[in-house]
């Protein structure tokens, strides 16, 4: 995972807050200082916040589950939409859907619908109903799809939000305080950044700020995916480990043997595991031998 510069960060605008007037006191903590009547942001502290933002969502995203990007201002809408596409991440850059996430199984309901709109133009169902009746479906379907065909693959409640600009979406925030989901945001110096699990102190106006911290994250998300497909290699190439034989190989371990032989190796049976120890010196063997 790349790691941010102060250079980056100048260069991208991070440290540009709001006006004095418009502060919220609980980012006294992260304002470096006041110029010309507009709070800047300690950089420092932007970068730890990064590091251990993307630490955690890079754990979350290693356990296969899904991250919801929210950001539905203008200048946020196409970055987080690339960024989304780009690791397969959910997202929302259009109106909230109330409820989204406290009143989810009604969502789904919606997204089904969609989805058996979509199906009715490929098994011909459209060929058999009137003009009318087609124009309004199609007027739904499209209503729906820019509202929620970016989360047509979510079949259960995300397990983090990703937000630029926690202002703005204060319901989402919300929401997930209500069912416990830990949140991400970039949060500018008119925020609370107490809201929110693991704020980023940063300019979540700025397209380029936006773009890069947005970008750092999705990275994040992609080297937890590919911790995750590591895993399951090790796993696959560990579990079928065999020799040469096809026996498989349990353990190899060494007994004291009170007589002639002073070691002897305790070697793994075939299909049962089934340990078989080697005759003593001297003892009866089988019947023929």
């Amino acid at each position: 995972m790349q790691n941010l510069t102060h250079d980056e960060l100048l260069d991208a605008g991070v440290h540009f807050g709001h006006l004095k007037s418009k502060w919220n006191p609980k980012m006294a903590p992260y304002i470096l200082m006041e110029k010309s009547g507009i709070h800047l942001i300690d950089l420092n502290k932007t970068i730890v916040k990064l590091d251990e933002a993307a630490n955690a969502i890079r754990q979350i995203a290693r356990s296969g589950k899904k991250i919801l990007f929210v950001a539905t201002k203008k200048q946020a809408k196409d970055i987080v939409t690339l960024e989304a596409k780009r690791v397969g991440m959910p997202y929302i850059t259009e109106r909230w859907p109330g409820g989204m996430l406290t009143n989810f199984t009604t969502v789904r309901k919606s997204v089904k619908k969609m989805a058996g709109f979509e199906k009715m133009e490929t098994d011909g169902t459209f060929a058999n109903i009137s003009k009318k009746e087609k124009l309004q479906i199609t007027r739904q379907k499209i209503k729906m799809e820019k509202l929620l065909g970016s989360i047509s693959d979510l079949s259960r409640l995300p397990a983090a939000l990703f937000i630029v600009d926690i202002s703005r979406e204060h319901i989402a925030v919300k929401e997930a305080q209500k069912l416990n989901i830990p949140t991400f945001a970039i949060v500018d110096t008119n925020s609370d950044p107490s809201l929110v699990d693991f704020p980023i102190p940063g300019n979540d106006d700025a397209a380029k700020s936006i773009s890069l911290i947005v970008s750092l994250m999705a990275n994040a998300i992609e080297d937890g995916i590919n911790d995750r497909k590591n895993d399951r290699d090790i796993e696959k190439a560990t579990e079928g480990t065999e020799d040469g034989s096809g026996v498989k190989v349990i353990n190899t371990v060494e007994v004291e043997d009170d007589e002639t032989t002073p070691t002897a190796t305790v070697t793994a049976g075939k299909a049962t595991g089934k340990v078989l120890r080697p005759r003593r010196a001297g003892a009866p063997g089988k019947k023929g031998e």
